[in-house]
Order: C-alpha cells, then sequence, then structure tokens
C-alpha cells in the first residue's frame, strides 16, 4: 500500500530552547504551590492561589494569559471537568478537557472566594501583575525570566502533548489554532472525536501511564469481512492509513463498523526498521517514512524511536546487532513497517 512520509510536517520539537521540558515544568508548578501556600493571613492567601490558578490553567490547557483572565466561574464545567475560553464578549471559542484532579482544585479556589461577585471576577487580574508573579517564581528555581512567561508556558505544554503522541490536530484545537490540520486525511474527525481523544490523553496522564507510542488514533474507514478474518483500515488524525487483521468474532464482539472512532496499537517488538530511501519489499502493509528521533542502546537489544509525524512516534526493539549492522543512527531517514496481524484495536 502507498506510505504516507509526511516529511514536511517531520521535524524536531522542543529542541529550540524556547520551551520548557516537564521537569522544569513541574520544578516551577512546585515553587507556585510553596509560594501560594506560605502567607499565614488568608486574604494574601488567596490573593497567590488566584495567581497559582492562572498558572495552573496555562500549564494544563495551554491557554492565552489573555483567555485565562477572561474566565468566569461559569464557564468551568467540574462535572464534566471542562474549562470554556472564550475569544472575546459572550462568544464560546473553545472547550478544553482537564483532569479530575485540576478540576476539583480549582473548584476549591472558587469555593473560597469571599462572594459571588468574587468568583465571577477571580481572574480578573492585572496582566503585567500576574507576568511579574511568573518572573519571580521562574528566578526562585533557576529559570530565566524569559523562560518563565505565559507565552513559553503555553509553548511548551503544546510540545509536552506533541512528545507524548497526541494527534497534531487534537494538540491544534486544544490550543485554539483555528481549523485543525486534517487535510491529510480523507476521512472527516468531529469535535465530538476530538474531544474522545483528549480526553483519553488527561486520563493517562494522570494516571501516570507510559505515554501513547505505537497508538493511532482514527476513524474505521473500510471493513473487509471473512468468514474466519476479517481487514480493518483505519485512517488516523496524522493522515496514515493502517490496517489491521482481527477475528470476524472479534469485530463482532466489539461491534466495529465504518466511520468508528478507535485506538490502534502496535507492541514495539513487532515494528521493523528499514534503511532505504525507496519503500522496502515487505509483506508488512504498514511502512511509514520517519525520521529516527532517538536511540536507546542496550547490550542485547536497542530501542529505536522514530517520529513518522508531528505528534506520532514509533518504537522499536531491536538487537543491538542488528542496529550495527544496518548503521542506524539518531536523525537518519528510516522505515518503519509491521504486520496487520500485530496491530490490536482498542475502542474507549
Amino acid at each position: 500500500m502507498p506510505a504516507n512520509t509526511n516529511r514536511a510536517r517531520i521535524r524536531p520539537v522542543g529542541s529550540d530552547g524556547r520551551t520548557l521540558d516537564t521537569a522544569r515544568m513541574e520544578k516551577l508548578e512546585h515553587s507556585f504551590r510553596s509560594w501560594a501556600q506560605a502567607p499565614v493571613r488568608s486574604d494574601t492567601r488567596r490573593s497567590r492561589e488566584r495567581i497559582l490558578a492562572i498558572f495552573l490553567l496555562i500549564r494544563n490547557t495551554g491557554a492565552r494569559l489573555n483567555e485565562v483572565l477572561r474566565l468566569r466561574a461559569s464557564e468551568m464545567d467540574f462535572k464534566h471537568h471542562i474549562v470554556h475560553f472564550r475569544k472575546g464578549g459572550a462568544k464560546k471559542s473553545r472547550s478544553v478537557e482537564i483532569s479530575e484532579t485540576l478540576s476539583s482544585e480549582l473548584q476549591k479556589v472558587l469555593d473560597r472566594s469571599e462572594s459571588r461577585r468574587a468568583a465571577n471576577d477571580l481572574f480578573q487580574v492585572d496582566p503585567g501583575h500576574v507576568r511579574r508573579k511568573f518572573y519571580e517564581r521562574a528566578e526562585a528555581v533557576g529559570i530565566s525570566r524569559e523562560m518563565g512567561t505565559p507565552d513559553v508556558l503555553r509553548r511548551s505544554r503544546a510540545v509536552e502533548l506533541l512528545q507524548n503522541n497526541m494527534p497534531l490536530p487534537v494538540v491544534q484545537k486544544i490550543l485554539g489554532h483555528g481549523t485543525p490540520n486534517l487535510a491529510a486525511s480523507y476521512v472527516e474527525f468531529s469535535d465530538e472525536n476530538i474531544r474522545q481523544v483528549a480526553r483519553y490523553f488527561v486520563d493517562k496522564e494522570t494516571s501516570r501511564k507510559t505515554s501513547a507510542r505505537n497508538a493511532f488514533f482514527g476513524k474505521i474507514s473500510r471493513i473487509r469481512k471473512g468468514d474466519i478474518q476479517s481487514l480493518v483500515e483505519i485512517a488516523s488524525f496524522a493522515g496514515h492509513t493502517v490496517v489491521a487483521v482481527i477475528t470476524s468474532d472479534s469485530l463482532s464482539n466489539l461491534g466495529l463498523k465504518q466511520g468508528d472512532l478507535v485506538i490502534a496499537e502496535v507492541k514495539a517488538p513487532w515494528v521493523t526498521i528499514h534503511k532505504s530511501d525507496k519503500e522496502p519489499d515487505s509483506t508488512a502493509l504498514n511502512r511509514f517514512r520517519g525520521i529516527v528521533r532517538r536511540i536507546s542502546r542496550g547490550r542485547i537489544t536497542s530501542e529505536v524511536v522514530v517520529r513518522v509525524a508531528e505528534g506520532l512516534d514509533l518504537c522499536s526493539i531491536i538487537t543491538e546487532e542488528s542496529r550495527k549492522r544496518l548503521d542506524i543512527r539518531e536523525k537518519d531517514e528510516v522505515w518503519a513497517a509491521f504486520n496487520a496481524f500485530s496491530v490490536v484495536l482498542h475502542v474507549d
């Protein structure tokens, strides 16, 4: 099957020095929390809690500072753990999923407000004052003020999501980047589809599971049913077509049909690496062009991570002897391939 190389969209993220990695963002969060909890006076503590809440919203949603400052209490849905951001006036711009933990924390900040009016005006703080507090908290933990701005935090969140393999269109939707880049796909993805994927990542992040490597999020575009086994094609958010072969009994038991949103996963040992310019001749129906992003070498086996699109890494575990024989290095262009029988479908 023809492969989608996505070369124009494959590039390193977070390596330009203009973003914070997860460790430094967690360090900055600890700085804000310690500062917010330090005051003895309740009014001072409430004031600092507002700044902490602003930080947490930007840190977790990637929102712009002015979007957070415009938020009203009524625009935070604590039952469904969603924040609704407006472009201006009463018009809602987008809805962003947040974790149950963050939702509960924000609700407590609102509950501690002195009045309903105070709650509605919770984030109406001078932007200059907010930025100064961001600078102070950053410098307190050895991060330069230039790297402690709300804009840097917003960019850092976007990079973090991409590095955790969240599909690019979902990241674009969360950040409010207009129409998501779905041009590479011939299957339409609704706002509800994007919301479902965003919720999956938020829940996974909260439970501290491993990142969703080797996971393709997409819709079933075609099903060819056989007597014993059936072939299922999935059009992914990134524009790739993934082919899976499952038993016809599994197809019926899962209730799969064309248009369903699914997750197609493949284990790393089943992903093979081919170092060639030409698409490899192989019985593997799934073949993707990408760039080697990282290699973790071991005495017997090595882990090779190939970026096949923004927000989509494929991890392969091969023998170190094979890696040396093929001379696979970081930044090499390679092909990652896997058999349709190795694909597992989930309907989370």
